[in-house]
């Protein structure tokens, strides 16, 4: 009896050493996550453009970068969120769009935005809502939908000509392989990514971004 008496405490303590050990353990594994999530030094230079496309102020606290692709349906999904947040956190938020194309409409559905971005900044963006609107229409085609995009420009009160010149544009398919590649320097594997302030987020979802601005504000 006396010999297991001495054991006991001797178990005990060596039970609180594991348990220090393991949380110790799960933090640095935290940290190391954490620090996993962040855009390396040598790379943030591809995650933000000089030409980038932005919505929102230059001096905003939080910089949302979203790798998106317009026949992408999770991106069209997000977009009301998007833009509610973006309203929400007025004049602390700016978006920037970067394209990461995976479908086979992808390259011209970019086109059709740029050749609005030409004729007027702010047609980008209404030509982006309007291609996720009509996104059932024209996504998951294996021919080029080229004429639907021509109209949808028609609807806009675009100038067809300079449309027709633009969409197909090797300087269209240079910008959009571009961020592609940029996109992959970072990891990007799918649609939509997001980086806040450099910061991946994952697991991706609304409240998720959400609480991302929010954190990134409170900094």
């Amino acid at each position: 009896m006396t010999r297991q008496a001495n054991k006991a405490p001797l178990l005990l303590l060596a039970l609180g050493a594991l348990a220090v050990l393991a949380t110790l353990l799960v933090l640095s594994l935290a940290n190391r996550a954490t620090r996993q999530s962040a855009v390396p030094a040598q790379a943030s230079e591809r995650l933000v453009r000089a030409d980038s496309p932005a919505l929102g102020p230059d001096d905003a606290k939080v910089t949302v970068v979203e790798f998106f692709d317009p026949e992408c349906e999770s991106c069209r999904a997000i977009e009301p969120d998007l833009i509610r947040l973006l309203d929400q956190y007025e004049g602390q938020v700016r978006l920037v769009a970067r394209y990461f194309p995976l479908h086979a409409n992808s390259l011209l559905a970019a086109g059709t935005i740029e050749a609005a971005a030409q004729q007027g900044g702010e047609l980008r963006w209404r030509m982006r809502d309007y291609l996720f609107e009509k996104q059932p229409e024209w996504g998951e085609q294996q021919t080029p939908q080229k004429a639907k995009f021509l109209g949808y420009a028609q609807d806009m009160g675009l100038d067809l000509a300079q449309v027709e010149e633009t969409i197909e544009s090797a300087s269209v398919r240079d910008l959009v392989e571009r961020d592609r590649q940029d996109g992959l320097a970072l990891g990007v594997s799918g649609t939509p990514t997001f980086f806040v302030n450099g910061e991946r987020l994952t697991p991706l979802s609304v409240s998720a971004l959400e609480r991302a601005i929010q954190d990134a504000l409170n900094r």
